[in-house]
């Protein structure tokens, strides 16, 4: 039998673009816990990383692991801006995606995902893993190719339905095509929704195949936790079962949306994930959404929960991505006492509730977001819609009224509705320019923001993931007797670190060589490692 020990206690959460980056995510996973990053729009990150001269020499490590070298090099001869581009200066844009996207925009995909995972498995042999919205589906395949072939151990999805992610894990694995179905309104039978990826296409050689990552699903209920378990053409590993007091996006409450007087969504009784339930669909689960205290992780256990996972206390630690002027004064108000979080039912293009924590100077602001020149360069919350000529176009509420309405969309959509693609790039420090309009970001936040302040020494407005992972395992009597619980072995549902390791070693064999002096995909796992 195995101790509940096999599974991460702790899942670090995907909080939005570039929060959750390699750095927060090594620091997690260096501490025995599972540090995760965001796979939110890779391509544009690394390629503005890029235009800001790399600092640190980061992105450059990252391209020298690589396997394929000629793609590294022409992603690093076009982006690369040695010293940086200047501050008033624009970043180079990239095409939006679309369902047959330019070969220059997969290969970004596919290295800007490596990249970061790559970074994130440095200096220790434990599991990371790589968190995706389902909604944002044009990228999946080469993003999780990507993600794959830097030795990723988990992949972790929700906001949508993914029933096709595991037999699309099954078939990266062994460099085999795979294909992801489009949700596109007002699709037609015979119409062609699939996006179809080919890895050997892209690669210039020859690998071993991959470790097939375990799929965790982010559900919101039972009814989606079954309908996974039924439906899906693939292996589901286990469940983040994710509350409505998590940042990001929500799922909406079922029923009839109600909001309070504040304007927030009422959530009730419906809502509720029984877990007893969740037990006795047999597999691993964790608990996500207001569980970022020793006192809801030890709840969680004697629930039956594996773990939790936690974001908010992670977001705002000194390893994450999220801007210091932006996480000081978050924590400050936090510590006094003032720091509120605002469940919006109209700011996300997609129309589900998202979270922002209000701060001055931010898109949480009406007049800030006002002040924005309306306009959709970034697109990966748009729509995809039939045209009347049969083809597949493209529409984001946030985008210019008019512009919306022309493509067919309702008026009503438009309304309170925020360009969050622009504002997640601000956030993390690489907000566009445009005639010297320089984008203002909105911090997602879970309702514990205001736990924030039990992670903090006295006399302190900073800390770290290691106090968060120290305070979360404090030690308690009820955890010590949930520690001494049985769970399924390596030959059920169970996927402990051992097994990792051992299918990691079977999927890099040592005799990988790599071409042109590059380091092989075998190679680079002892290099993350080193």
């Amino acid at each position: 039998m195995c101790s509940v020990n096999s599974y991460p206690t702790i899942i670090q959460g995907g909080m939005g673009a570039g929060i959750s980056h390699w750095v927060l995510a090594r620091a997690v996973s260096r501490l025995g816990q599972l540090g995760v990053v965001s796979g939110t729009a890779l391509d544009q990150i690394l390629v503005r990383r890029l235009q800001d001269g790399d600092p640190g020499g980061h992105m450059r490590s990252g391209l020298d692991r690589f396997p394929f070298r000629k793609m590294a090099e022409r992603i690093w001869e076009t982006y690369y801006i040695p010293g940086g581009k200047k501050e008033n200066q624009p970043y180079k844009g990239l095409p939006k995606h679309s369902k047959d996207n330019p070969r220059e925009l997969i290969e970004l995909c596919i290295v800007g995902n490596f990249v970061e995972v790559s970074l994130a498995r440095e200096g220790h042999d434990n599991p990371v893993g790589i968190n995706y919205l389902e909604k944002i589906q044009i990228p999946h395949l080469p993003s999780i190719y990507g993600a794959m072939l830097a030795g990723v151990e988990y992949v972790l999805m929700g906001a949508g339905i993914p029933l096709k992610i595991p037999g699309v894990l099954d078939r990266l694995a062994n460099h085999e095509p795979a294909s992801y179905q489009l949700q596109v309104t007002g699709a037609q039978d015979g119409d062609d929704t699939t996006v179809t990826f080919v890895p050997r296409n892209f690669a210039d050689r020859e690998l071993p195949p991959l470790l097939r990552p375990n799929f965790l699903a982010i559900v919101a209920s039972n009814t989606l936790a079954v309908t996974l378990l039924r439906k899906a053409n693939g292996r589901i590993d286990g469940f983040i079962v994710e509350g409505p007091t998590a940042g990001g996006h929500n799922a909406p409450p079922r029923g009839k949306l109600q909001v309070n007087e504040a304007g927030e969504p009422i959530y009730g009784e419906r809502d509720k994930v029984d877990l007893e339930k969740m037990r006795q669909l047999g597999l691993p689960f964790w608990l996500a959404g207001g569980y970022g205290t020793a006192e809801k992780l030890r709840e969680a256990l004697l629930a039956g929960a594996t773990g939790v996972q936690v974001g908010t206390a992670f977001a705002f630690c000194a390893e994450s991505g999220l801007r210091d002027d932006y996480k000081q004064a978050l924590v400050k108000k936090a510590i006094s006492g003032e720091a509120r979080v605002f469940t919006d039912p109209l700011a996300s293009p997609t129309g589900f509730p998202f979270k922002a924590a209000q701060l001055e100077g931010t898109a949480s602001e009406r007049e800030v977001h006002l002040a924005r020149p309306p306009i959709c360069d970034l697109g990966y919350l748009r729509e995809a819609y039939r045209t009347e000529a049969g083809t597949i176009d493209y529409r984001c509420a946030a985008e210019p009224v008019s512009v919306y309405l022309s493509k067919g969309g309702k008026e009503e959509n438009t309304e309170g509705r925020k360009c969050l693609c622009n504002a997640l790039m601000a956030n993390i420090g690489l907000p566009q320019v445009r005639g010297g309009y320089v984008e203002r970001g909105m911090v997602t936040s879970g309702d514990d923001l205001s736990e924030i302040p039990s992670f903090l020494s006295p006399n302190s407005s900073a800390y770290n993931a290691a106090d968060v992972i120290a305070k979360l395992l404090a030690p308690d009597p009820a955890r010590d007797a949930a520690d001494q619980g049985l769970v399924p072995c390596a030959g059920s549902a169970a996927f402990s670190s051992d097994l990792h390791r051992e299918g990691r070693e079977q999927a890099f064999p040592p005799s990988a060589a790599a071409d042109d002096g590059a380091p092989a995909v075998a190679q680079m796992d002892r290099a993350n490692d080193s």
